[in-house]
């Protein structure tokens, strides 16, 4: 072990309290270190230190009045931080984007990766005070599985054959063919381990087994949450109460924060993020991940249905301008399909996408057509400038004889009647940490979340082939394919890659590294932050 390793190895301890302020201070400076850069150390490691105890509200840029509790039909920005707050899972996603053990302790696999066995921990309570059984996690994996399942979670356990319990504590998944990726899946904040009840779960009563129990929901409005006493894990849920605010509006969300109304807020304009930067109570937080910014195209409506027009659309997008002017530096250009330049599959070797009004026009013949006229809906509740970004793409369009007109939806309702409603508009993922989930959830044909209503039987059978490869190169070809085939065939133009950027006040304690699957540390904040002041 180097010096570096080891200082860095004595601020971690100091954190967990393996160690006090004088072991740390006589340990670093036996290195060589001065005194002031070793004190410096350990103040900022024991700022670093979670603290049990305190209230706080997170002000939220997404919710619904039609939102519920059930969770297969949970998504995006509110609804996800709760579910992940009050409900268990079996598996974990970390800072690292890798998987970890939850309320499961343990598992293995058979050599195909057909058969996977999870161990659950003992003693795990659900709020109500019952223990967690492997009935639970039956009826829980069970109520997302069969033909009468209408949750959008339902794809990523299509290939689940058998499920049973092996004892009290042990659970058992017979796949239909292998899949490396099952563990992570298992992750999805959908797949909640609830209290089985008959021949399915109670999800109506708000019970979980997560590190917070909810106390008051209102959909659309706010969330309340107080500490769960008796979690399995105490280095986790150190608030003792949580708000989940509902603040659309991007400048009424910044002005609570500002006014110290709440204590975080997530999506932040990029706009406007120079000036909240500015704001001597306010920290700026941006995380590079997989969320990306998409416009898609239904493509069982004309003319979205002749892939030539969509192909168009593509190369008529100016995705750098977006950038600039969207992002403001905050993201990077996209290239039509979900996966990110920092995923362990993405294909480098794609041709590039970028503004090219003669591959527009040449695609508009294709199509038997001199110039296009359609209308393009969006609204700020998408993502952060989505109107300012469908004006851009409006303009840069009219140079290639694509005549867009954009239309002002409005916020409240948005994803309830105008996405997957009106033939083309905006949208947002916040993506996954592994190909196979994203790709399963929104590209799959036929799926719920399949945000362009588009098939591809190519892509449906190398998704699966490459669910079951074992082998990282044959993996990464067919990922790399699949790529492909969605950037050139696919209903759906991605531009641009967005940063996470959120801000919080001098209230909230957070670690080092934060997660990149999902906005907000990996939208366990509730679990992982802490109550500063």
């Amino acid at each position: 072990m180097d010096k570096f390793q080891y200082v860095r190895r004595m601020e971690q301890r100091l954190q967990l309290r393996q160690v006090d302020r004088r072991q740390f201070m006589r340990g670093v400076l036996a290195t060589g270190m001065t005194v002031s850069a070793a004190t410096l150390l350990a103040d900022r490691a024991i700022a670093a230190t979670p603290k049990k105890g305190g209230s706080m509200i997170a002000g939220i840029g997404h919710g619904g009045t039609t939102e519920q509790l059930n969770p297969g039909q949970i998504s995006a920005g509110f609804l996800i931080p709760l579910s992940l707050g009050m409900n268990g899972f079996l598996t974990a996603i970390d800072a690292d984007s890798n998987v970890q053990p939850s309320l499961a302790k343990s598992w293995e696999a058979s050599p195909d990766a057909s058969v996977w066995t999870f161990e659950l921990r003992d003693g795990v309570e659900f709020h109500n005070g019952r223990t967690v059984t492997a009935e639970d996690v039956i009826a829980s994996i069970n109520f997302h599985r069969g033909e009468g399942s209408t949750s959008t979670g339902a794809p990523l356990l299509a290939g689940v054959k058998e499920l049973r319990a092996d004892g009290p504590q042990t659970i058992v998944f017979e796949l239909e063919g292998g899949n490396a990726d099952f563990p992570a899946i298992l992750s999805d904040y959908r797949f909640a381990i609830l209290p089985a009840e008959g021949d399915s779960i109670d999800w109506q009563s708000g019970i979980g087994c997560g590190a917070y129990q909810l106390k008051d929901f209102q959909p659309g409005i706010s969330a309340d949450l107080v500490r769960h006493v008796n979690h399995w894990n105490p280095d986790v849920a150190h608030v003792d109460e949580w708000k989940l605010l509902v603040l659309l509006d991007t400048t009424a969300r910044m002005a609570a924060l500002s006014a110290g109304s709440v204590d975080l807020a997530d999506k932040v304009d990029p706009k406007t993020a120079k000036f909240v930067s500015r704001d001597p109570n306010v920290t700026l937080h941006s995380v590079a991940g997989t969320q990306h910014y998409s416009f898609p195209m239904l493509t069982n409506s004309a003319p979205f249905d002749d892939n030539n027009i969509r192909q168009a659309i593509k190369w008529g997008i100016d995705r750098q301008e977006l950038v600039d002017k969207i992002l403001l530096g905050y993201g990077e250009v996209g290239n039509d399909h979900p996966i990110g330049s920092g995923q362990k599959y993405f294909n480098p070797e794609l041709e590039q996408k970028t503004f090219d009004p003669d591959k527009a026009r040449y695609f508009l013949k294709q199509a038997g057509l001199d110039s296009l006229d359609v209308e393009l809906s969006s609204s700020d509740a998408a993502f952060p400038g989505a109107v300012d970004a469908a004006t851009l793409i409006s303009n840069s369009a009219a140079k290639c004889g694509i005549n867009v007109s954009v239309k002002r939806e409005p916020n409240d309702g948005y994803w309830s009647e105008v996405w997957t409603k009106k033939p083309w508009c905006a949208s947002y993922w916040a993506g996954r940490p592994v190909e196979d989930l994203m790709f399963s959830l929104a590209f799959q044909s036929g799926v719920a979340w399949n945000e362009s209503l588009w098939s591809h039987e190519k892509f449906d059978k190398i998704l699966v082939e490459a669910r079951a490869e074992l082998d990282t190169d044959k993996r990464r070809q067919m990922y790399g394919e699949m790529q492909d085939i969605v950037a050139n065939q696919g209903g759906v133009a991605i531009p641009m890659f967005a940063s996470y950027v959120f801000a919080t006040r001098p209230s909230v304690g957070t670690p080092e590294k934060f997660g990149s699957n999902l906005d907000l540390d990996g939208s366990s904040f509730m679990e992982r932050w802490w109550k500063a002041e």
